[in-house]
């Protein structure tokens, strides 16, 4: 139901009658040429004595109008509010020196691992509205390249903005997912869960990942795992280079209760995001929200319109 912000304002409705009827009649002063009135009549111009009747209605309704813009009229209206599902959700992305490796492929051209995960990994953050995220960035040292926050569209950015030896050129996946349990220690989220994304082999840092694995598991954390990379180190030659260790990955899922993807093309990659917004969906209620809509610009806008054109009237 509509209503007004500051309805006192409608005692200053009388304010023309009262000054009208309060202060002096201004009487001209100086010569005048008195004309005969069938000279007179000679310049009446038809329609005047009608024209000089309305221009105190005219003005009379401009106040009333500037009066009720002052007042400010408004309506609740609900909005739509974010949707908010109580999910703490750490994305953790691999970039050891292998993810420069071309070996993927977007439209018929060879790119680069990280190119392929910038190209995915944008898009699925962008889809987290209502997940309170974080992004994590792993080399031979994690980092949280981003905090928990709503902003997916800053995680985003974040990620298109990925350059490889930031972290070094070593895979530490275990302090990487160790870095999101440490956040998440403290965090009161219904569900909380992590993405962890590597191409390569655990070669740095002193902790085992299925030991951090455990961990997780203990503190009802889900990690959800990709092994990136077209060959993994079960099938590969011996001192072969670049090849994804999906067996110590899978593992780690496992002991969370998460799910493991195994990456070889970009088509596979795109699946898994589409495999998670599943897996971990946003849909939900959300908080109601109610703001007011002012409509104080349509009766200002008629008051001076009609102001405007009284003023021409009188020039």
């Amino acid at each position: 139901m509509p209503e007004f912000a500051q309805p006192w304002w409608f005692l200053l409705l009388p304010l023309p009658v009262l000054a009208w009827a309060l202060l002096p009649v201004a009487r001209g002063s100086g010569a005048a040429l008195r004309v005969p009135e069938r000279v007179a009549a000679g310049f009446e111009q038809p329609g005047l004595q009608g024209g000089r009747t309305a221009v105190p209605w005219l003005a009379a309704l401009a106040w009333a109008l500037l009066v009720v813009a002052l007042a400010g009229p408004r309506v609740l209206a609900p909005v739509s509010a974010l949707r908010v599902t109580g999910r703490d959700l750490a994305i953790a992305i691999d970039l050891s020196g292998s993810m420069v490796r071309e070996d993927f492929f977007l439209d018929g051209a060879a790119i680069t691992r990280l190119e392929a995960v910038q190209r995915v990994g944008t898009e699925f953050a962008r889809r987290r509205a209502g997940d309170r995220v974080a992004l994590i960035f792993f080399g031979s040292e994690a980092y949280y390249a981003a905090p928990f926050t709503f902003d997916t569209e800053a995680v985003a950015r974040r990620i298109e903005q990925a350059e490889i030896g930031i972290s070094g050129r070593a895979t530490n996946m275990a302090d990487a997912l160790g870095l999101a349990l440490k956040r998440m220690a403290t965090s009161d989220a219904a569900t909380k869960v992590v993405i962890l994304l590597s191409d390569g082999v655990n070669n740095a840092g002193a902790t085992n990942p299925r030991g951090v694995a455990a961990l997780a598991a203990d503190m009802g954390v889900r990690v959800h795992t990709i092994a990136m990379g077209p060959r993994e180190l079960a099938e590969a030659d011996e001192g072969e280079r670049g090849v994804v260790d999906a067996a110590t990955l899978g593992a780690v899922a496992d002991l969370s209760g998460g799910e493991t993807f195994r990456v070889r093309t970009t088509e596979d990659l795109v699946a898994v995001g589409e495999a998670l917004d599943q897996l971990e969906a946003t849909a939900s209620d959300g908080l109601s929200a109610e703001v007011w809509r002012e409509f104080w610009v349509w009766p200002a806008g008629l008051a001076l319109l009609l102001c405007l054109g009284l003023a021409w009237r009188r020039a």
